[in-house]
C-alpha cells in the first residue's frame, strides 16, 4: 500500500511537472479561449506567465472623418465624406454570428444593390451620435438622427480583437485579447462599444458599401 502511494505522488507529481512546461506562447492562445482557472488546470505553474500575456501591445482603433450623411430616398443613406453608402435602418429580423452575418450581407440587395458588407468599427462608429436623440423610428438612442434604429441594438462590425485590441467609449477603456475569436459591436441604446465571441449568434447586422 505504501509502495502504491509513493508511485502515485511521483505520477501526479510528473504530470504536473508535464503540465507546467506551457510556454508563453501556449498560455497566450489558451487565454483566447479559455479562463484563467481553466489555464491553470493544465499548466499550474502558468501565473506568470498570464501576467505577462496581459501585456499585450495595444492598437486602438483608427478614427474616420466626421461624416456627412445625405439620404437617398431609397431606403439608403450616403456619407459623402467617407464614400460610403448605408441601410437606413438595421437589419433586425433576427440575430446573427459574424460569420453569418458576414454570408447574409455577401448575398444581399437591399434597395435593389449589391456589394453590401459589415461594416469596420471605425466605419460603424461614424453612426454613432454625441447624445441620446430621437431618430428617424421616432425613439430615442445614440445614433445619428438620419437613421433608423427604434430605441437602439447591437450590431457586428467586421473589426476583431486581432486588428483593435482597445477601445475607449464614453463609458471606459476595453481591451479585448481574443485575437480573430472576438470582434467589435457598437450598442445604440446605450453608446457604447464592446467586443464578444465571433460564434455568437446574439446580434444584429447593419449593411454598408462604397458609395458610386
Amino acid at each position: 500500500m505504501r509502495i502504491l502511494a509513493i508511485g502515485l505522488i511521483l505520477w501526479v507529481s510528473l504530470v504536473s511537472s508535464a503540465w507546467a512546461d506551457c510556454t508563453k506562447e501556449e498560455v497566450c492562445t489558451m487565454m483566447k479561449t479559455m479562463g484563467h482557472f481553466d489555464i491553470l488546470n493544465q499548466c499550474p505553474n502558468a501565473a506568470p506567465l498570464l501576467v505577462e500575456c496581459k501585456k499585450v501591445s495595444e492598437t486602438p482603433v483608427e478614427e474616420l472623418p466626421d461624416p456627412q450623411f445625405v439620404e437617398n430616398g431609397d431606403g439608403t443613406v450616403k456619407d459623402t465624406v467617407n464614400n460610403l453608402e448605408w441601410l437606413k435602418a438595421g437589419i433586425r429580423n433576427q440575430k446573427y454570428s459574424l460569420k453569418e452575418a458576414e454570408d447574409l450581407a455577401m448575398t444581399s440587395q437591399e434597395a435593389g444593390k449589391t456589394g453590401w458588407r459589415i461594416p469596420t468599427l471605425p466605419e460603424l462608429k461614424t453612426l454613432l451620435y454625441n447624445e441620446r436623440v430621437t431618430n428617424a423610428s421616432g425613439q430615442k438612442a445614440w445614433i445619428n438622427p438620419i437613421f433608423d434604429d427604434g430605441r437602439g441594438h447591437y450590431y457586428w462590425t467586421s473589426t476583431t480583437c486581432e486588428k483593435v485590441s482597445v477601445v475607449e467609449d464614453r463609458y471606459q477603456k476595453k481591451l479585448c485579447q481574443q485575437g480573430d475569436q472576438g470582434a467589435w459591436l457598437i450598442h445604440f441604446n446605450i453608446g457604447a462599444i464592446f467586443w464578444h465571441h465571433t460564434t455568437a449568434k446574439n446580434y444584429y447586422v447593419w449593411l454598408v458599401r462604397k458609395s458610386e
